[in-house]
């Protein structure tokens, strides 16, 4: 729903990003329940690499936080949340169940809502700060690639 106080661009942007949210964290209800689940959740699933792939999609959203001007305490939380997802989702299964209840990609549109909302709206970040989010968000994908690689082969050695 638009919002009287964001210039068009800025909200059909922000819908775009909630579109993204959704479609990993709550596109699908169990029929006969409240529970919504996306497809961070079945890419967990697969072994090793599904939860890489989730991360970098949820990566996609704090980049558009970090470019839209969100201040590093926004930006901490929003990776802290996509962390904690990403982490949760190494563990079989269990990983899967928590990671329907956590639905870190729409807690970090919800932050990054706020923060577009707030009457003391902060300009944009230098290109630098952006930069800084990039490569920290890099360097944890690149953590969980390494991870789900190890797992994997740990899983491959253990099938021989």
């Amino acid at each position: 729903m638009p919002s009287p106080d964001l210039p068009p661009s800025v909200d059909e942007r922000l819908t775009r990003v909630q579109g993204l949210a959704r479609l990993l964290d709550s596109a699908v209800r169990i029929p006969g329940t409240r529970v919504r689940f996306g497809l961070d959740a079945l890419f967990g699933l697969l072994p090793a690499g599904g939860d890489v792939v989730g991360a970098t999609l949820s990566a996609a959203i704090v980049l558009t936080a970090a470019r839209w001007g969100a201040p590093p305490a926004v930006l901490t939380r929003m990776i802290g949340n996509l962390v904690l997802d990403a982490l949760l989702g190494f563990l079989p299964l269990v990983g899967d169940v928590i990671d329907v209840g956590l639905r870190a990609n729409v807690r970090n549109v919800d932050l990054l809502k706020r923060h577009l909302e707030s009457a003391e709206r902060t300009r944009r970040r230098s290109r630098w700060a952006l930069a800084a989010v990039g490569t920290v968000l890099l360097v944890i994908l690149g953590l969980l690639a390494w991870g789900a690689y190890y797992v994997g082969r740990m899983i491959w050695l253990l099938i021989l």
